[in-house]
């Protein structure tokens, strides 16, 4: 099974590229809870770290597309660095000044959401350049998948360890100068430095031009919705079965489920359309919510909660082929960015959404959203079939070649030629 992921970190520059991302994408990841417990330890209300989070997320949504839009005109280096760098000093001013004045707070937290580089979507633009085959570049999705499961894992442990050694503004300060040195490692690579995007027709509305790739946005916001809602209903669980312990036990499982998922899937070679085996994922994703209703004690739920997160990462790799296909030329970083963007900003719906489900309804009704969702999600893609079925020409992996002169033989392929 790890054959095919060990071909792909053996490729030249493949475990530098990967590194770098995840490494410069924790600032990121760990933004929520490193600014609850920095406003916690000011004195803060839990109201205003919440507050603040928020900030936080809704600039990042907006800043990822238009960031990754940039990086398709501009190239990596040019943009990547300096938002790395700008965000680390927006959060840096945050730590020092803290929750007062107000304002200043708000404004330095939006501005550390806006900047963060989009790293991920740029990552997905270097494989096709990185590997030889179709084949690789879609193991390595789904090894993307698998990597975005273990950083959100690892991240919050590594908050708490810094906040054990030092404090919370060392955290923050700490994971912010990380972040930045894995922006660097990334945009000094050689790959990232050659990698050109292909050309590219003037339009305002960027990757958004593309019927395919915002069929797959829709899609996709009700699959952020359905993890969004498990995490308020999670807490709902817990408040009733042990507490913070059980909770966090629920999230791991969820993570563990969409390690082990993404881990199968992408181990193999998988034939037929991908926006066909994309429908079956999710539905598959909608049925393995349901038994989450049926609330049993903590060890069940957590078995439970392992089975619901075993198709989120195939779904996911899944959706980054489709992704590919639809992307308009010369617009895959924004495009990328805007998957990111939709399924963040459907967690934060989910998370908005399940919280009066459960205040009305209870716990069960807040575990049944996530299968609502993921039914929703799956009519989206039902009703949008023809539209999916009939991509743009290939983004990323068609242009693989123009983006690397040492591959300028080899023939061209689409990635849906043997998806």
């Amino acid at each position: 099974m790890a054959t095919g992921y060990l071909e792909i970190l053996k490729a030249r520059h493949a475990l530098r590229l990967l590194t770098g991302t995840l490494v410069g994408r924790l600032p990121n990841a760990t933004a929520a809870i490193a600014l609850v417990l920095f406003v916690r330890a000011e004195g803060g209300t839990y109201g205003l770290a919440g507050a603040l989070a928020a900030v936080y997320g809704v600039a990042n949504a907006v800043g990822q597309p238009v960031l990754g839009r940039l990086v398709d005109l501009y190239g990596q280096p040019r943009v990547q660095l300096p938002a790395a760098v700008l965000a680390a000093l927006a959060m840096t001013l945050f730590a020092f000044s803290g929750t007062s004045p107000l304002p200043l707070a708000y404004a330095a937290v939006a501005a550390a959401g806006l900047f963060a580089p989009p790293l991920e979507g740029g990552l997905r633009a270097l494989w096709p350049s990185v590997l030889r085959r179709e084949e690789q570049v879609h193991t390595a999705y789904a090894m993307d998948a698998i990597a975005q499961e273990v950083m959100y894992t690892v991240g919050p442990l590594l908050v708490t360890l810094c906040v054990a050694l030092w404090d919370e503004r060392a955290a923050l300060l700490v994971l912010n100068l990380v972040g930045v040195l894995g922006a660097l490692c990334v945009v000094l690579s050689p790959p990232s430095r050659a990698w050109r995007p292909a050309p590219r027709e003037a339009h305002w509305l960027g990757a958004l031009r593309s019927p395919g790739l915002l069929a797959l946005l829709a899609a996709f916001l009700f699959v952020g919705i359905a993890l969004g809602s498990i995490t308020v209903a999670s807490v709902s669980y817990a408040d009733g079965h042990g507490g913070d312990a059980v909770y966090g036990w629920l999230m791991a499982g969820v993570g563990l489920g969409a390690l082990a998922g993404g881990t199968v899937y992408g181990a193999r070679a998988w034939g037929g359309a991908p926006e066909r085996r994309l429908r079956v994922l999710v539905a598959l994703l909608a049925v393995c919510y349901l038994p989450l209703m049926l609330v049993p004690g903590p060890v069940a739920m957590v078995l439970l909660s392992v089975v619901a997160g075993v198709f989120l990462a195939p779904c996911i790799a899944c959706a980054f082929i489709l992704v590919d296909r639809h992307a308009p030329s010369g617009t895959v970083t924004e495009a990328f960015s805007w998957l990111v963007t939709t399924f963040t900003v459907g967690a934060s719906v989910g998370t908005g959404l399940a919280g009066p489900v459960v205040q009305a309804g209870g716990t069960v009704w807040g575990f049944a959203l996530p299968g609502a969702a993921g039914a929703v999600s799956l009519l989206v893609l039902l009703a949008t079939g023809r539209v999916l079925a009939a991509p743009a020409r290939g983004g990323i992996v068609a242009a693989s070649s123009e983006n690397d002169p040492n591959r300028a033989a080899e023939p061209r392929f689409s990635s849906g030629d043997r998806a």
